[in-house]
């Protein structure tokens, strides 16, 4: 090699390298008035192609893989470095409202603060027409400003008893697509709006008190008001004194004192290694990688089996998207249906866990780098936790005859981030466990999205939590984008999607105590036909397995996906948020891998016209699925029909999904976890053997 690499080609992108692609980009601005006007909404890796990584992780970065290329007579041709980096950028323009992704080659990145030097080359830059890209938190605050200080809406707040501006809060929405008004040509924002009570009060939960009858829309471009109405009064809601949710006397309450201490300790350390992104914990190993849109994703997820090597489960593991529709048909609920990822930004939102995180023991975090509205670099320090936890028992069994009693405890690995959407929380995790499995989990908390009632009434499509007060029913959908790799190297496409249902024989000479059933598997040969649906009544699952690999029963390798509790949209069919989420009218999708295919919506929902766009339009070309590079979708949700125990803050609400090894080992992975120190104790108990045999004897 010509000299170290010193980046993964899967690495997230550095400061310094997002600086660099900035730079190129702003230099490339054909005026002054151009390159003044750009706004940076996004800078990520352009990832490479599968067999780049391949070559990295053979050749150039440990623990050195050879076995992951194809074998070729000769021996294999070695490059002398790797391809340079790429940048991505989604760039938006303040003066003409356009929106254009740039590739930028980072042919040589060193810091700056060093006395480095740096270089970027433009690769290709394209104007996509007719789109507006995700909002940003620059847009949201000057928005909420210029809202603020419009005279009419002052003038509307003081009808309401408002006169201090402090006290308000405007949480800008973005307006998705309802009618040829929402149109792209341009970039709207519908703010909700919330008034504190308390203007000295800092930590006051301001969603309390939620200010309806006002119709506001902005045009965030140019930052101006350009629609007002103030439609009807209704009056604010009276202050709850149960609206905080601080701790002890700054909520006006007392927190609880018979808690004791709980410690996780690891007096010898954890049990995972971390070399860079790259983590190896109990025979799994995997990158990590971190985007503003999705935040945490998963890239070569291997098992190393012992007697058959590192063998490949996933190429890619993230969440893609999430909406979250309303069930309310009152203005302004019915238009809430946001799309957090592709409108707003999981990762852009997420938490430096410095400020309060929920994981206990050794922590190893990670910092994520973005670009800011402005081309600046920000940095999320300690924004990706990883650790181990307990889970309780692995496996155990006692022989009756024998009294000897063998158990196991779980372990699992997590990694995980936190993010804040306006009022909710998300935890997004990816639990790793011993015995082969893989689990998505994702954890809901936060604030309920409230609306003011008029005094008397009551509304059927929500729950009333406090005088005036009202939480409406809404749903919350989560899609994973499972890039699949179960026994494939890079580069082989042996990959095919079976689903199994379980049927009930019927009666007759194969059943006559009428008691049986079994599984019966299905191919899904086709995307059509891979448009599916869970059904817990058949305990419905699938199974994407290697068509070349065989276990020592003969029989496919593959993994499960077993989904969790699940939903699908409460809505009718012609619903607006129907056209840009077309992908939620079912829970499982299937495609064969295509580069470009990223997210169920398309890459810019954000006030998207046109109907069905991504997943549900590319599954029309209808490609074979009977042999390939499988690309699995997974749609989950939950329906929340809140409580008065979800206020005024949301325990959390837990869904998710499994994958699950079937067939995939030989016998189970879990045998060989040795007991705990707890568990060897416990044998110091057990009598011998042959004098209880003896007793159960003569009881007989």
């Amino acid at each position: 090699m010509t000299r170290a690499q010193t980046c993964h080609p899967l690495d997230p992108l550095t400061a310094a390298e997002i600086s660099v692609a900035v730079a190129t980009v702003r230099a490339a601005g054909a005026t002054p008035e151009v390159r003044d006007s750009m706004r940076f909404v996004e800078v990520v890796l352009l990832e490479p192609v599968k067999h780049v990584v391949a070559l990295a992780d053979a050749y150039f970065f440990p623990p050195f893989q050879p076995s992951l290329l194809p074998r070729t007579k000769g021996g294999p041709v070695i490059p002398t470095k790797l391809p340079p980096r790429r940048a991505r950028l989604v760039v938006y323009s303040k003066r003409s409202n356009e929106t254009s992704i740039w590739i930028v080659e980072l042919s040589e990145v060193r810091a700056t603060t060093r006395g480095g030097h740096h270089r970027g080359k433009v690769i290709s830059s394209e104007v996509v027409p007719n789109v507006q890209p995700p909002m940003d938190a620059v847009e949201y605050a000057e928005c909420e400003a210029v809202v603020k200080d419009f005279p009419p809406f002052r003038e509307a707040m003081k009808k309401r008893g408002i006169d201090d501006m402090d006290l308000v809060m405007v949480d800008p929405w973005c307006a998705g697509y309802h009618s040829d008004s929402d149109a792209p040509s341009r970039r709207l924002a519908k703010p909700l709006i919330f008034c504190r009570t308390e203007s000295d009060c800092p930590m006051e939960n301001g969603y309390a008190r939620p200010v309806e009858g006002i119709h506001v829309l902005v045009d965030m471009q140019n930052m101006v008001v350009i629609e007002f109405e103030d439609r009807k009064l209704i009056p604010l809601p009276p202050a709850d004194p149960l609206r905080n949710y601080t701790s002890g006397e700054t909520r006006g309450g007392v927190d609880r004192s018979d808690i004791k201490p709980l410690q996780i300790i690891q007096p010898e350390g954890p049990s995972f290694r971390v070399s860079g992104h790259f983590i190896e914990w109990q025979k799994w190993n995997f990158r990590i990688g971190f985007t503003p849109r999705e935040g945490l994703v998963i890239y070569s997820v291997a098992y190393v089996d012992d007697g058959r090597g590192r063998r490949p489960v996933a190429h890619r593991l993230s969440f893609v998207e999430m909406v979250v529709p309303y069930g309310d048909p009152n203005d302004p609920h019915y238009r809430k249906n946001a799309f957090d990822a592709g409108e707003d930004g999981l990762g852009k939102n997420a938490h430096s866990l410095k400020k309060g995180c929920d994981c206990l023991g050794y922590i190893k975090y990670f910092d994520a780098h973005f670009t800011n509205f402005t081309g600046g670099v920000e940095t999320i320090e300690n924004c990706v936790c990883l650790h181990e936890e307990d889970h309780g028992i692995l496996w155990k069994h006692q022989d009756w005859r024998t009294g000897l009693a063998e158990v196991r405890r779980s372990r699992r690995l997590s990694v995980s981030f936190v993010c804040t959407v306006a009022n909710y929380e998300y935890g997004f995790f990816w639990h790793f466990y011993q015995d082969g499995k893989i689990e998505a989990e994702v954890k809901l908390t936060g604030i309920l999205s409230l609306g003011a009632l008029p005094p008397g009434e009551t509304r059927k499509y929500g729950t009333t939590i406090a005088p005036g007060l009202y939480a409406p029913v809404h749903q919350h959908f989560f899609v994973a984008r499972m890039d699949m790799a179960v026994d494939c190297r890079p580069g082989e496409t042996f990959n095919q999607v079976v689903e199994v249902n379980v049927k009930i024989e019927e009666p007759g000479k194969d059943n006559v105590h009428n008691n049986a059933f079994y599984a019966e598997e299905e191919l899904l040969r086709s995307e059509l036909q891979a448009m599916r649906d869970c059904n817990p009544l058949s305990a419905r699952h699938w199974i994407i397995r290697n068509t070349r690999t065989v276990n020592r029963s003969g029989q496919l390798t593959g993994y499960k996906l077993m989904p969790g509790s699940n939903c699908l949209p409460l809505a009718g069919s012609e619903a607006k948020f129907l056209r840009r989420a077309a992908f939620l009218k079912h829970n499982v999708w299937v495609t064969p891998y295509a580069r470009d295919e990223m997210y169920p919506g398309g890459e810019f929902p954000n006030q998207n016209p046109r109907v069905g766009e991504g997943l549900a339009t590319w599954v029309k070309q209808n490609r074979s699925l009977e042999e390939t590079d499988i690309v699995l979708w997974y749609v989950f949700g939950v329906t929340h029909i809140p409580r008065l125990e979800d206020w005024p803050v949301m325990p959390v609400d837990r869904i998710g999904f499994m994958l699950m090894p079937y067939g995939f080992f030989n016998s189970s992975p879990a045998v060989d976890v040795p007991p705990s120190a707890s568990d060897l104790d416990l044998k110091e108990t057990v009598v011998a053997a042959k004098p209880i045999q003896n007793e159960l004897l003569a009881k007989l």
